[in-house]
């Protein structure tokens, strides 16, 4: 008799092959069959109308402090993710010499928009080497697999002090001690080597994240030692600016290490060409580099509860400390919104942290009011441009600017707007589909854990079924089952993890049994749940009718059972 039987589901493996109806029985952590009719189960669950897919694998999260506090990993779990990888963009939290512990804390929350009183009570730090870090990892049990990367930011600072942290050039005895570190973290289990090379990646105090302007001798050298300790992911968050150097330096590191190399490849509204040169270079190269694309073109969302157009205004600022609902009847007098609107004020330090690049704005997301959107609820990711601030303004006879103060005050105050910083320079997700589709990408980006105050797009493997398989009506979808096997098996290959990702016999019973017509996402909600009250965006899903974890049912109906299986990833793994 098998441990759990799903029975009568719409089977979508994850290997991109047609759906099939079916039978799964699981034993243990693993999937035991996959067939018609099956043997019986101790625990048997009637899948009919529901689609069983492997659990998603999320390969860009930001869980480095949350995941030594949170079981769950919230909101990811609630996505179906089953497994993430952190340590991305080169932030983390090991290795750390103690008095450095504040500073990694300050970077965090400068890059990833995590509170800093948050991380600073929920962190107990009871490592200090990258290996220590994940025995700590490894003790505690949870609602989903975990996977670590080496993160750059935290070496230099290391090895260097704050000769790394202010980016002077590393000596040799520096870069062999970098690369010694970043072996031993392999070593011990570590799944990649992360570095951030963006100007948009700043500490809380303004400068850049250490290793921005490393040179390619430095970057080399560590994934020599990559390549020694066994091969791993090299994962970079660059401006790609100079375009043809940076992609020099990233072909070398694949040919003299071995290692794979993904990059975060977006669509920027100064260059709105550059992803297909980026795209056809990784073509071109044919194998090792993966630029790594988005299921949801990273946006900003403004609220009140959060950051928007007027937090920096004075008038507005005197009414900031008021509770919500008192502060939206006075923001609806005449008078308070006429001063408040006619006031320039600051922008708020938080929204030009997104924004900042290369000395200049990158996108004016709080002038350019036709890039600034309602997003409804239910939400609407791929507004057209009737949506738009200057569209709405324009109707009712008013500026954008207070079309957008007074849609700030709808549904009392909890309403979003929302403004894609990335991948719609056409106003759709067209170039965006183009790139999720190319046979060289793997979908990322989602920033689970990160970006807690304006960004909130650790729902994307949700979204990825309902709109792009389902919904969309603005151009053209994409199919089932290729959907399910981007954010399954091939994310899950990038990392070497061969043992899950796949509805299989002998790989990991990492699951997902949905109600595919009422899968849906909510409006995103602000909470105060973080350690130290600490603020962040969340969204929940509809239409998840069970996760399972290793064989456990570790949520139903959205709604968490209590079982926590889940485990840190060591390394690369192997299908039984």
């Amino acid at each position: 008799m098998h441990d759990l039987v799903i029975r009568n589901a719409l089977i979508v493996d994850g290997s991109g092959a047609p759906a099939a109806h079916g039978d799964v029985a699981i034993n243990g952590e693993h999937i035991a069959a996959v067939g018609g009719k099956l043997g019986a189960g101790k625990r048997e669950i009637n899948a009919d109308g529901l689609m069983l897919a492997p659990g998603w694998v999320d390969v860009h999260t930001h869980y480095d402090g949350q995941a030594t506090w949170d079981p769950y990993l919230t909101p990811s779990c609630w996505h179906g993710v089953t497994t993430a990888v952190m340590g991305n963009c080169g932030v983390g939290f090991a290795p750390v010499a103690p008095d450095k512990r504040d500073w990694l804390i300050g970077l965090m929350e400068g890059v990833e928009d995590i509170p800093g009183s948050a991380l600073a009570e929920g962190i107990k730090w009871d490592w200090e080497s990258f290996p220590e870090y994940l025995d700590a990892l490894a003790k505690s049990p949870r609602a989903l697999d975990l996977a670590a990367q080496v993160p750059h930011g935290a070496v230099r600072a290391y090895v260097m002090g704050e000769r790394g942290a202010n980016n002077e050039p590393a000596n040799a005895e520096e870069r062999a001690a970098m690369a010694a570190i970043v072996k031993a973290g392999i070593e011990a289990g570590a799944v990649g080597f992360t570095t951030s090379r963006t100007v948009l990646h700043r500490s809380i105090d303004g400068e850049v994240v250490p290793g921005t302007t490393a040179d390619a001798l430095e970057l080399t050298s560590i994934a020599r030692a990559m390549g020694e300790a066994g091969g791993a992911v090299f994962e970079v968050a660059s401006d790609l600016a100079p375009e043809a150097l940076e992609l020099a330096w990233m072909d070398n590191v694949i040919d003299e290490s071995g290692c794979k190399v993904t990059y975060a490849c977006v669509q920027n509204n100064e260059d709105p060409a550059q992803w297909r040169r980026l795209l056809d270079h990784a073509e071109r190269r044919g194998g090792g580099m993966y630029p790594q694309v988005a299921i949801r073109p990273p946006g900003v969302l403004m609220c009140l509860e959060g950051t928007h157009p007027f937090s920096g205004r004075p008038s507005y600022r005197a009414l900031a400390h008021l509770p919500l609902a008192a502060r939206v009847a006075e923001m609806r007098k005449r008078e308070v919104r006429e001063k408040i609107l006619s006031e320039a004020g600051p922008r708020p330090a938080r929204l030009l942290r997104l924004l900042f690049m290369e000395g200049k704005a990158m996108m004016s997301t709080i002038a350019d009011y036709d890039r600034v959107y309602t997003l409804g609820n239910p939400p609407e990711y791929e507004p057209g441009p009737e949506r738009s601030m200057s569209a709405i303004g324009a109707r009712a006879g008013v500026s954008a600017e207070a079309a957008a103060y007074d849609h700030l005050l709808s549904d009392g105050g909890k309403a979003f707007l929302y403004a894609p910083l990335f991948n719609y320079a056409a106003g759709h997700y067209d170039d965006a589909r183009t790139m999720m589709l190319h046979p060289n990408t793997v979908l990322g980006i989602s920033d689970g854990g990160a970006h807690c105050g304006m960004i909130c797009d650790a729902s994307a493997p949700t979204y990825l079924l309902a709109h792009f398989v389902r919904d969309r009506s603005r151009g053209p979808r994409i199919g089932l089952e290729h959907a399910v096997h981007l954010q399954t098996r091939r994310t899950a290959e990038l990392y070497g993890l061969r043992d899950r990702g796949l509805i299989a016999p002998g790989l990991r019973a990492d699951l997902n049994l949905i109600d595919f017509n009422a899968l849906a996402l909510p409006l995103p909600a602000m909470v105060y749940d973080l350690p130290a009250n600490g603020q962040r965006l969340i969204q929940r899903a509809h239409g998840y009718h069970s996760t399972v974890l290793r064989g456990q049912i570790t949520f139903e109906d959205g709604v968490a059972t209590g079982a926590l299986p889940g485990q840190l990833v060591r390394g690369q793994q192997r299908a039984r």
